[in-house]
């Protein structure tokens, strides 16, 4: 299995952008987490992160037929981007949606996700734990697949 992880917009800045919403853990702390779960799972990874709307665009596309399942957390572009959702249903690669906060009870406008409709499953509120959890699902529904 091979799974393409996403992040978006200032996931880059962790450990420096609001400690008390996202922690103080950085983003290399985070590719190094999810890489430790991929590696206990036998999952071959790539961990890429933009904050440009078009490069994760790019980026999904790029991912038809070569990976099995992508997990993204599209960040800001959760709450205002159509293209990235659009993206993740042309592909039709099984996704799965993350956030380390619990979006539901952020600003009013946080807890709209366009992403989760192109998504089968969205993750939040665990921290690090969302990947592990979405690494988890994504494996399984694959092996239902199968």
């Amino acid at each position: 299995m091979k799974f393409l992880i996403i992040n978006g917009p200032n996931l880059n800045m962790l450990g420096i952008r609001e400690p008390q919403v996202y922690g103080s853990r950085t983003y290399t702390d985070l590719c190094n987490y999810i890489g430790g779960v991929c590696e206990k799972n036998n999952i071959e990874y790539k961990c890429f992160q933009s904050n440009h709307e078009g490069n994760i665009v790019d980026e999904i596309q790029a991912a038809y037929k070569v990976f099995d399942g992508i997990i993204i957390n599209p960040a800001a572009y959760t709450h205002t981007s159509i293209a990235i959702p659009d993206a993740i249903k042309s592909v039709g690669i099984p996704t799965v949606e993350v956030h380390l906060s619990d979006i539901t009870k952020r600003e009013e406008y946080r807890r709209h996700s366009y992403t989760s409709e192109a998504c089968i499953k969205t993750i939040f509120g665990l921290g690090f734990e969302s990947y592990e959890k979405a690494i988890e699902i994504l494996k399984e529904y694959l092996k239902c697949k199968k």
